[in-house]
């Protein structure tokens, strides 16, 4: 809501400042400027600002670098205008328009950032980390089933992806064929667990193909014990290396699809409990079915 509110305000003010120009001026006490298109020019930078928010809005955690971008000048803005009111360039009663430009915005902006921020870091939004038992209830399959009920009927060997333009996740679903007769052989259910949508990972994935998850906001992986990845586990040099042998084999990279940060994995859980796990130390690493039953 916040992101919908400041995306209207700021294409309503370049509205204004393109339909009253000199306006501000005249409220402010203050001669009319003698090059006002460069006036003109800066109602129609927040004019594209609101356009940003309003496209934001749709998943402010997910586009926070807007966010970043937007609080950052409400911020540099103000310091400007104080800078120019000491120097005797602008009066302090022009600092009205602050208020509604940027002051009254710093708060909830900070809130989205502090929230991105968290997510980033493993940590719930809301800060009402869900327990393991808690997950299995509230997470269903495809077909409606929780994770849960299915593991009471059979062994799950759950999958849990990085983002799907990840060179490594698109290896892994090159052979996920493969994976599934291999859970099947061993009398388990393969599941993959995504961070899109429900719905979203169509594009990826065929409608009639294995069993999947949507957790875009990552709490399935969190209860699992699957945080986000370092420096060092996200592009350390074995990391690399093993991208670069993904890359020339075909799977090429693809564009973020999910959380970049986000560290893969793979369980075998039956009757609501872990039996076998399998987290992944690099994002390099393939939470490959076969291993979950060689143990």
């Amino acid at each position: 809501m916040t992101l919908k509110l400041a995306g209207g305000y700021n294409l309503l003010f370049g509205l204004w400042v393109l339909g009253w120009p000199k306006a501000w001026f005249s409220i402010s006490g203050m001669e009319e400027p003698r090059y006002l298109f460069l006036w003109y020019g800066m109602g129609m930078v927040v004019g594209v600002y609101g356009v940003g928010y309003l496209a934001a809005s749709k998943d402010p955690l997910r586009h926070w670098p807007i966010v970043l971008v937007g609080f950052l000048g409400k911020t540099l803005g103000p310091l400007g205008f104080i800078w120019a009111a000491f120097q005797g360039d602008l009066p302090w009663t022009a600092g009205w328009l602050l208020i509604f430009n940027d002051l009254i915005w710093w708060i909830p902006f900070a809130m989205i950032l502090w929230a991105a921020a968290s997510v980033a870091v493993g940590k719930s939004v809301s800060g009402d980390e869900m327990s393991l038992d808690q997950a299995m209830d509230h997470f269903h399959f495809s077909d409606k089933f929780s994770l849960g009920e299915a593991s009471e009927k059979q062994t799950i060997a759950i999958v849990f992806l990085r983002h799907f333009g990840c060179t490594f996740t698109r290896q892994l679903l090159k052979n996920l064929e493969s994976m599934e007769q291999q859970a099947q052989e061993n009398g388990a259910r393969l599941v993959l667990v995504h961070m899109l949508k429900e719905g979203e990972e169509v594009d990826y994935l065929r409608a009639d193909e294995v069993a999947r998850i949507a957790d875009p906001r990552c709490e399935l992986y969190r209860a699992f014990g699957l945080g986000k990845g370092g420096f060092l586990e996200l592009f350390g040099p074995s990391v690399w290396y093993r991208g670069f042998m993904a890359f020339f084999r075909g799977c090429g990279v693809g564009h973020l699809a999910g959380d970049g940060l986000q560290m893969p994995g793979a369980f075998l859980i039956k009757n609501r409990k872990i039996i076998v796990s399998r987290k992944a130390q690099t994002a390099a690493d393939l939470p490959e079915v076969s291993g979950l039953f060689t143990s």
